[in-house]
């Protein structure tokens, strides 16, 4: 089994609120039908959604969710690509991550996860679901050219991306790559991509994007600070000051 197919439900961090816990839930119980004694094995998780219940990740908690993990990412659950049988694709993106899952039969043949770049995070909401099925077509690529499949997609003016006639330059590059692939987007609302939705909302991928931006600009204003401190003291660089105040610096 490749390590890069299950990679995104393998990294997936406990939960640490309700919140984190049932976007989990939901990704699992998608799959609920191929897991033997999924309630038994979800019973301790699924206790902490009760409102008479307090937040106490026990470890009972980490056993349940060690062992869905480990359920969705092997066989029954996990599936081998047949490629005789069409694909689908499911996609979602949040505000700071995308995520997608490859199906065949209602099973999973592929997760993937991913944090998203400065720049991407700066796209509209529309560029950032586009950016999810771009990217995850690009990633299947050996399974999906050639043969025809569907892109399940919860954004409604995603789903007519292909018929759009005025593109940004950007978009234009995403809709060439996509020509290559046979393939029908289609709608489908939020409340029903439980998976796609769970993986582009992983909160420990969100929470590295937020770390790293507070770093980011902690850098940047301590740069600025150190630079306040020592221009007054730098003889060469108050005569620039003094050249470009008076418009003639060059």
């Amino acid at each position: 089994m490749d390590p890069k197919k299950v990679q995104a439900i393998e990294e997936w961090q406990p939960p640490s609120d309700v919140h984190d816990l049932r976007s989990f839930l939901g990704l699992a119980n998608y799959y609920r039908r191929f897991v033997k004694d999924y309630s038994k094995i979800a019973r301790p998780m699924t206790d902490l959604l009760k409102k008479t219940e307090a937040w106490n990740w026990t470890p009972q908690c980490q056993v349940s969710f060690d062992d869905l993990k480990r359920a969705m990412v092997t066989d029954p659950v996990l599936a081998l690509p047949d490629m005789s049988k069409p694909f689908v694709v499911e996609t979602d993106a949040s505000d700071f991550t995308l995520g997608g899952v490859l199906m065949q039969d209602g099973h999973p043949v592929a997760f993937e996860s991913r944090k998203l770049k400065d720049a991407e995070r700066r796209y509209s909401a529309h560029e950032k679901e586009l950016l999810a099925v771009v990217h995850c077509l690009r990633l299947w690529r050996h399974y999906l050219l050639g043969s025809p499949f569907v892109v399940k997609t919860d954004n409604t003016a995603v789903s007519h991306f292909m018929m759009q006639p005025k593109l940004t330059s950007r978009q234009a590059r995403w809709q060439e790559l996509l020509s290559e692939f046979y393939f029908v987007l289609e709608y489908r609302a939020g409340s029903s991509n439980h998976v796609a939705d769970a993986l582009s909302r992983r909160a420990d991928l969100a929470s590295l994007v937020s770390v790293a931006a507070l770093s980011s600009s902690a850098v940047a204003t301590s740069i600025r600070d150190r630079a306040r401190e020592l221009l007054p003291k730098d003889p060469a660089a108050q005569g620039l000051v003094h050249l470009i105040e008076q418009g003639k610096a060059r």
